[in-house]
């Protein structure tokens, strides 16, 4: 059976956020493809100068702003507010949701998304330590249904065009961009300046990165080859990582807009991507179901 045609004056075409669509409307958005883009932050301590949704302010803002521009390829999906932050949790103000949960909340959204028949998910990250359960998140979307999801954090997105960060990084590497830092700092203050304590602005440094170990760094563009990931507060006093004093609202725009460019970018290539089809080579058919729910096909 056809899809029933769209109407042309659905507002499915020219709307981006997914939760201001009607469910009449949500059918035109999948008969048009479109890619849903799902942020996920957490609420966790950025230091003394900035507020606890700094990881939700960051990836929505970007996600938003992408939408603005390619309406008509992409839905950005209300935030997953709370991440696994349980490292940080030395620090008033945290909230943790433990890793299994997190796993599972986010898997939920996107099997809701495919069982209605979008196919291209995108998680577009906000907090580091929501990396490795986001990624197995989107192994297991693409193992366990029949649609594509990818897992990209939004700082990456600067590291598309290898000339944009060397022109607007002033840090050191690694450690100058890390937490509450030049990046997250100068994000912060072009997309919600008022509420960043600028007398408070202070630069700090993850303490093992002051070993110069060639194994033990953090940065947001890169690690060491075996870096030690334990208790905030047994590497930082402030919980700020980098160098926050050089951040500035400029720096904040020129990030914002490369951001955005980057991920309009990405929802339009992605869109219409063949998907990649699976084989199976066995000699012999498997005699057993797969041991975990897997897509058709």
């Amino acid at each position: 059976m056809k899809p029933r045609q769209r109407s042309k004056t659905s507002r499915a075409a020219t709307e981006y956020r997914y939760e201001k669509l009607t469910w009449p409307e949500i059918n035109d958005a999948i008969d048009l493809g479109k890619v849903c883009i799902v942020p996920c932050g957490a609420v966790e301590q950025h230091g003394h100068h900035l507020p606890l949704d700094v990881d939700l302010v960051c990836p929505t803002g970007i996600a938003r702003g992408a939408g603005e521009l390619v309406p008509d390829k992409m839905l950005v999906l209300p935030t997953v507010c709370y991440g696994y932050t349980g490292h940080v949790m030395d620090f008033p103000g945290t909230i943790n949701s433990h890793y299994t949960h997190f796993l599972d909340h986010v898997l939920d959204i996107t099997k809701s998304l495919a069982y209605h028949g979008f196919k291209k998910i995108m998680l577009l990250n906000g907090h580091g330590s929501n990396m490795p359960i986001l990624d197995l998140v989107a192994r297991r979307t693409n193992l366990e249904t029949d649609a594509e999801c990818i897992l990209g954090a939004w700082w990456n997105l600067l590291t598309v065009d290898p000339k944009f960060l060397p022109s607007w990084r002033e840090s050191k590497f690694p450690g100058g961009c890390a937490h509450a830092c030049e990046l997250e700092t100068s994000l912060y203050l072009y997309l919600d300046g008022d509420n960043v304590r600028k007398d408070k602005i202070k630069s700090d440094v993850i303490s093992f990165n002051e070993e110069n170990s060639p194994f033990n760094y953090v940065d947001l563009f890169g690690s060491g080859p075996a870096t030690l990931v334990s208790w905030t507060s047994s590497y930082s006093d402030t919980g700020v990582l980098g160098a926050a004093k050089l951040a500035t609202a400029e720096k904040g725009k020129r990030a914002y807009q490369e951001a955005v460019i980057q991920l309009a970018r990405f929802a339009t290539w992605f869109k219409d991507r063949p998907k990649d089809r699976r084989r199976d080579l066995h000699r012999r058919k498997p005699t057993m179901p797969m041991p975990w729910n897997q897509a058709n096909g």
